[in-house]
């Protein structure tokens, strides 16, 4: 019998004040669900502007308890319009110690589980390293009334590793929250180049596993506090893949946009049968994936 989940992406700029972003969401969570969102899923760090472009240790104070304040409004939230959200924070585990968390709300205003971001980048005004402690949770999918969802986040998307181990785990979608951008003295084709690469290696996943993917950037300018880069122009272009690698939806690169989009769930039942990659897959071959290099 066919299985449809209807889910949303939000995709939008994001304001200095968390009590603003989390008003933006929630009037688009209520109009989601009010259209038929089943699954609602926000871009990274959608509480707050992308921080990491400066190494300030002031800017630990906006982490966030889990649970507390920031997770009672989105399950409350979630329970209120009977979705499923999930949301990216970030968690205060203990002083000096922080991580970059996705937080899946079930359609009762439950946490259904949490994700620790496990890779963790450190690049030119995207200094996670300094503030974020990579994840100890491993790649666990959530189990949510829709189903069992692989939540990963943004560099995260650049692992074949993280997306395999997920879908060996019984994930049924991949879900990436995500703010990735521009560096404005690139050249337009360069820009391009990164954009599409970004695109490419997640659609790759979804046709690896059989499963659908589903990722969501942030959108507009962003500048630096130190001025010493011209900021981030973040591209948007959230998309929703079908397990063959498929577009079922693309969102704009430079404008804020909601979609609902219908996940056929037993698509990826046939499809893993017409592509059997986990049936062919040579795990007695495969010890060397543990080494960080071979040479």
């Amino acid at each position: 019998m066919k299985r449809t989940i209807k889910t949303a992406i939000i995709q939008q700029s994001a304001s200095p004040e968390a009590a603003v972003n989390r008003a933006n969401i929630a009037a688009k969570v209520r109009q989601l669900a009010a259209d038929g969102a089943q699954l609602i899923v926000n871009q990274e760090l959608h509480d707050s502007l992308y921080f990491c472009q400066t190494e300030n240790v002031d800017l630990c104070s906006l982490a966030v308890a889990i649970p507390g304040e920031a997770t009672d409004f989105y399950s409350a939230l979630a329970k209120e319009t009977g979705t499923v959200i999930v949301t990216s924070l970030f968690e205060r585990r203990a002083p000096g110690l922080y991580h970059n968390t996705a937080v899946v709300f079930d359609s009762d205003g439950s946490i259904a589980g949490e994700y620790r971001k496990m890779h963790i980048p450190d690049d030119p005004a995207y200094y996670e390293k300094f503030y974020f402690t990579p994840g100890d949770l491993g790649f666990e999918p959530v189990d949510t009334s829709l189903g069992r969802i692989g939540v990963l986040v943004c560099w995260d998307q650049w692992y074949p590793e993280a997306a395999r181990l997920m879908a060996l785990a019984g994930a049924e979608m991949l879900v990436y929250p995500t703010a990735i951008g521009w560096e404005s003295t690139d050249t337009d084709a360069e820009k391009e180049r990164q954009r599409q690469a970004w695109i490419t290696i997640q659609r790759a996943h979804a046709i690896a596993n059989g499963i659908p993917v589903v990722a969501v950037n942030r959108v507009g300018h962003e500048p630096d506090p130190s001025g010493a880069t011209n900021g981030i122009l973040f591209w948007g272009s959230s998309f929703v893949a079908g397990p063959q690698g498929e577009f079922l939806y693309q969102a704009p690169r430079d404008t804020e946009t909601t979609a609902i989009v219908d996940i056929d769930m037993t698509r990826s039942e046939q499809v893993r049968r017409w592509w059997p990659f986990l049936r062919d897959r040579r795990i007695d071959a495969y010890s060397d994936l543990t080494k960080r290099f071979r040479k």
